[in-house]
């Protein structure tokens, strides 16, 4: 099923989630030739669009900038180096003058892209090219290897700068509550993510893979990324810039078996369409569902019939289904798919992790008309010598900014900071990306996220409600040097960067990461 509907152009994306990648990086054009194996794609794209028709280069409008207005005494910190932190950048820095002093504490930018982004989906990580062409803007300085709350305080930088934009992410993980949950062997996905993908915070983590299988709690696209990294060929990760170290543990590895567990049915399963099924893609690979666990309930068949959800809801039931019905192939590993199941302990001893006891859920309508997940009297036991939790990102707090501890946000309106006490503006003081509103959406929702948080800081701006700063920007340059005599310039990140690259050159591989602080220093120095 081929329509001039199933492409829009990039560079005028709305960024509806729910293109076949991560858009608009790796947009569909009318004009690809496609096989057999792009199809069950298409129609999950078309499916989209018969419901919300649009036409081709549509563009989500937006409020332009006053074009007789001077915006050259603008000046915005902006926390982070993440998606959210360079999209935000960039719409700043889309008006002549602004200047804009991005600040993060490691030594690479970038964030979750570099770090949380699987390493096998280089067309996801391609956006780093567009933020590479920040270093090119005269208004733009970057700051590396630079805390907020340890080199600079928060007052430091409103006092340097009209605005501060906090855009630092979701570091965190929610935690499953559940006993044993700390025994040697259970761990955060979070964590897992960050050690194969080099954060240097994580690079000296241990995970025994001498188990055969391995249990992820979660059924999100983050645990569906740690399910494939388990049982791909460490030949074919070769080949991608995961960190060297986990690509030699996982050639130990023993896991054969990966079981994702979701406390909901497929239907409300956390991961998007086109990510389960490039499962089903994997060489030597099989993905296995009991075909009672395909069985929708009751509630899910009548709000999917009624056509009160989303196409995705529907596809997501019939390719649990399709799964189901499919023959296993007998390879040497498999990803095992269970729904309506919940963790009840995490089992084993002060040595390792043994297993994990499920409790079997059954769904209910509750009063908003979501479905909820209770908890049955059925009990079962997994044997595993691995648990990932996989439950979701949560926001930290930063030293002297709001934040709201339950639900891990910066507590904000549109972006606008609030404080907590009075639910009133804090001037001067932004936010954007997860730590805004939540982990939710793709690398480009970003974007929008981003845009809407600049379009109210340039309105606060144009009214007269932002305090100028007490200093130049020169003497937050002298600040930022004598806190920390190895910060690191856009200069010296591209050292890094074209280290790392010529030494994946060199072995046939996209980059070759450097991992901690001292080698990347060395190359930065040099």
């Amino acid at each position: 099923m081929r329509t001039e509907m199933l492409y829009i152009d990039p560079d005028t994306c709305i960024d509806c989630s729910q293109c076949v990648y991560a858009c608009p990086v790796d947009a569909i054009r009318p004009d690809d030739d496609l096989d057999d194996a792009m199809m069950p794609f298409l129609e999950i794209n078309a499916a989209y669009y018969e419901k919300y028709p649009i036409e081709p280069g549509t563009a989500v409008p937006r409020r332009s900038a006053k074009r007789d207005f001077d915006y050259s005494s603008l000046r915005v910190a902006v926390v982070g180096s993440g998606p959210a932190a360079s999209y935000a950048a960039l719409e700043l820095l889309a008006r002549p003058g602004v200047q804009v002093d991005m600040f993060e504490r490691l030594l690479t930018p970038y964030g979750l892209i570099r770090f949380g982004v699987a390493p096998d989906h280089p067309g996801t990580k391609a956006v780093t090219d567009v933020f590479q062409s920040l270093g090119s803007e005269p208004g733009f300085r970057l700051h590396l290897g630079v805390e907020v709350g340890k080199h600079l305080s928060h007052e430091e930088l409103l006092a340097h700068n009209h605005a501060v934009i906090y855009a630092v992410g979701a570091p965190g993980d929610r935690r499953l509550g559940v006993p044993g949950e700390d025994l040697p062997g259970s761990h955060a996905a979070t964590e897992f993510v960050a050690w194969y993908n080099g954060h240097p915070d994580f690079v000296d983590r241990r995970f025994d893979l001498s188990c055969e299988r391995a249990v992820i709690v979660g059924n999100g696209n983050v645990a569906l990324d740690v399910a494939r990294i388990l049982v791909t060929d460490p030949d074919e990760l070769e080949k991608t810039d995961m960190a060297d170290h986990a690509i030699a543990a996982l050639r130990k590895s023993n896991i054969r078996e990966v079981v994702v567990l979701g406390r909901r049915g497929p239907a409300q399963a956390a991961y998007t369409n086109p990510e389960f099924l490039a499962l089903t893609n994997l060489a030597d690979v099989d993905v296995v569902i009991d075909p009672a666990e395909a069985e929708l309930d009751e509630h899910s068949i009548r709000l999917i019939e009624s056509g009160a959800v989303e196409p995705s809801v529907r596809i997501k039931a019939e390719l649990a289904e399709r799964v189901a019905g499919t023959q296993a192939t007998g390879a040497a590993k498999r990803i095992v798919f269970r729904y309506l199941e919940s963790p009840v302990e995490v089992v084993g001893d002060e040595q390792q992790v043994t297993g994990l006891t499920i409790v079997r859920n059954v769904l209910n309508e509750g009063p908003d008309g979501s479905l909820l997940a209770t908890p049955g009297d059925q009990t079962e036991l997994i044997e595993a010598g691995l648990v990932l939790r996989s439950i979701g990102y949560r926001g930290s707090s930063t030293v002297d900014v709001p934040f709201d501890e339950v639900r891990g946000v910066i507590p904000n309106d549109e972006g606008r900071v609030l404080e907590p006490s009075t639910g009133a503006p804090v001037p001067g003081v932004y936010t954007a990306g997860w730590i805004k509103r939540g982990p939710s959406g793709v690398i480009g929702t970003n974007k929008k996220c981003a845009a809407d948080t600049v379009e109210r800081l340039i309105d606060d701006f144009e009214n007269g409600k932002l305090t100028a700063p007490k200093s130049g920007a020169h003497e937050l340059e002298r600040l930022v040097a004598e806190r920390n005599p190895d910060v690191v310039d856009f200069a010296g990140w591209t050292r890094i960067d074209q280290a790392e690259i010529a030494s994946g050159d060199s072995r046939g591989r996209t980059r070759v990461k450097l991992v901690d602080v001292e080698s990347m220093l060395a190359v930065v120095r040099s």
